[in-house]
Order: structure tokens, then sequence, then C-alpha cells
């Protein structure tokens, strides 16, 4: 026998098929090939981790305004000036607060119709001849328990009687309203506690008191929305109300609180409105519920809810106040001014459309 063995023929490797996209062979049959990971796909999932949503709204917000200041500088040159820097945070500070209250609110899935005329009766109310007769701390109480009243009544409404939030705020835009012109008689109730008016003209290193008022309210309302129990209960609300329930989640509770929430930086809000134009009247406040809401919206907050940055609201409200600074600079109309606030909304709202379209990674 020989010492060497006869050497086999090698065996040829089977066909496979050419493995698609779909995952089938060339003719049309399953694919003999297991596909594997697809690392696109993986880093794709990633990205929303390390860079979530409303951060990345956030910094074209950011962009946005540098822009803004570019416009301006370039058409102006006024704009860059401090005195006028110092006027557009002033400008932004009354309609700031608000839309702090309206981020929450509309992040718990509702929308709150009414500021403006929440602002409008708790101006009228801190200033009449009887609660100026109690000084500073009285017409800031009164003007703060009247915005938080009438929050609570929109919240009962909403949460307890089930009566849609756009109908119950549009209903109590127009009757707070009618009580703030009754209670004025239509007539501007002139401020005469002079310590109550500086709110407005104090300044501390030359910023006026407003101005720190709004970084305040945001700092809490920022504290409170992203780094308590109430602020992640707002963001399940609004997302899933049933499943907030189910978690043990008082759904109703809670967004009658939203209201309460709101009606509160309405009257701090009144108070600054009223400082500043020395006067409480029924026609204060005129459209702030659109401003307001205008700025949560292009800030990033989904109107359905469940999902925003305070933040990115109190980048809208400087938006469009620089915007509207930009014009006043250059003396266009007032029409322009609405035209460019109407198409920015639509943009924003095209966006968030656009986003919630996408199929997920």
């Amino acid at each position: 026998m020989s010492d060497q063995t006869t050497p086999r023929p090698a065996q040829e490797a089977p066909v496979v098929p050419a493995q698609g996209r779909s995952g089938t062979g060339a003719t049309g049959g399953p694919s003999l090939v297991k596909e594997g990971p697809d690392p696109g796909a993986a880093r794709r999932r990633q990205l929303p981790r390390l860079f979530p949503l409303h951060q990345v709204h956030s910094l074209g917000l950011l962009v946005v305004l540098l822009l803004l200041g570019v416009v301006g500088a370039a058409t102006s040159g006024n704009f860059l000036t401090t005195d006028n820097i110092v006027n557009i945070l002033t400008s932004a500070a009354v309609i700031g607060v608000i839309t702090v209250g309206q981020t929450f609110v509309i992040i718990g899935g509702g929308i709150d119709l009414s500021v403006g005329a929440i602002v409008a009766v708790a101006s009228v109310w801190c200033t009449t001849v009887a609660t100026q007769s109690y000084g500073l701390g009285g017409m800031v109480f009164t003007a703060v328990v009247v915005g938080s009243v009438v929050g609570l009544l929109n919240g009962v409404l909403i949460a307890y009687g089930k009566i849609v939030a756009f109908i119950t705020t549009l209903a109590m835009m127009a009757s707070a309203r009618g009580v703030a012109e009754r209670l004025s008689d239509r007539q501007s109730q002139v401020v005469t506690v002079e310590s109550f008016n500086r709110i407005a003209t104090d300044k501390i290193l030359g910023v006026p008191l407003l101005v720190y008022l709004m970084a305040g309210i945001v700092v809490l309302g920022w504290l409170l929305l992203n780094r308590t129990t109430f602020g992640r209960r707002t963001f399940a609300v609004g997302g899933n109300p049933e499943a907030a329930r189910l978690a043990g989640i008082a759904v109703r509770r809670h967004t009658m609180l939203l209201y309460v929430l709101s009606g509160v930086c309405c009257g701090i809000a009144a108070v600054m409105l009223t400082a500043r134009t020395t006067s409480g009247a029924s026609n204060l406040g005129n459209l702030y519920e659109l401003d307001s809401i205008a700025a949560v919206i292009i800030g990033g907050t989904l109107l359905a809810g469940g999902r925003g940055s305070l933040f990115g609201s109190i980048l809208g409200v400087l938006v469009f106040t620089t915007i509207t600074n930009i014009f006043v600079l250059n003396n266009l109309t007032t029409d322009i001014q609405e035209i460019a606030k109407g198409l920015i909304i639509l943009v924003a709202v095209l966006l968030q459309r656009t986003r919630g379209a996408r199929p997920p990674a």
C-alpha cells in the first residue's frame, strides 16, 4: 500500500443567489444569505440621543437670531447700541412671562386663548382706587390672585367640566375682557403709587428690573419643567393622557394646575405691563394670546402636546421682538410686520408636520 493517499477532488461551493436590498434573491425568492446589521441605522438611532430634537431646534433659532442681528446692523446704525438691545429685552419681558405659562399648557396638551384678557382684568382690578389704597403689596397680590382665579376657572371647566380647551378659553377671553371694561368703565385707571411704577423704571447695572423679572420667571419655569415631577407629569399628560392615568397620574387635577400656572404668569405680566404704562386699562394685553402661542410654536413645542422646550419658546419671543425692532428702526409699516410674523408661524408649523411625518429610524 502506498504511503500517499489519493487527493479528493475539491468540492464546488454552492451558488448563492445575489441578495438585493429587500432581502430576496435575484429570482425573486427568499435570500439564502442572512442580512447583517446596518451600521447606518445604528448611527441614526444614536443621533437623537446625542443631539435631542429640541436642542437642534433651539440651536437653529439661535442662528436665526444671529442672522437677524446681522440684518439689523446692516440696515440701521442704531441696532447694535446698548440702549436698543436693552429696549429689545424690555419689550420681550411681558410677553416672555406669559409665554412661560403658555408653554406649560401646550406641552400638557391644551391651549390658552384667554391670556391677554386675563392680563387686562388683572391690570384693571389692581389699579382700582380701593386696591391702590393698600400700596405696592396689595396691588401685586391682587393682580396675581385675579390671574390665578381666572386660570383656576379655566382649569376646572376644562379638566372637570370636560369642555374643549379652545372653546373654554375663547369664552373666557371674551368674558374677562368684558369684566375689565365693566370695572374700568372703559377708562384708563392711573397708578398713583410711585413704588409700583418704579417696577418698570428701576434699573440694576443699567438693565431694567423688568428684564430681571422675566429672567427669574424663565429660570423657575425651566427648573419646574425639567427638574421636577410636575414637569415630567406635564410631558406625560400631553403625550398620552390615558397612559398617564394608568400610570397613576391625576390627569384632571394636573390639567387644572397647568391653567392655574398660566393664570399666575398672566397676573405677574399684568403687574409688569401696568407699571410700564403707569395705568390699568381694559385694552391691555390685546392679541397677547396670539403672540404667546406663536412664540411657543416657533420654539419647537408641538401643538398636540407631549414635547416642547421652554428655552425654545423664549427664543421665539426674542425672534419676534427683534423682527419688530428692526422694522421700527427702518420705519416699516405694521402690516409688513404682521405679514412677516404670519409667514414665520406657517413655516414653523410646516416644519413640525415634516418632522412628525418622518418614519422612525
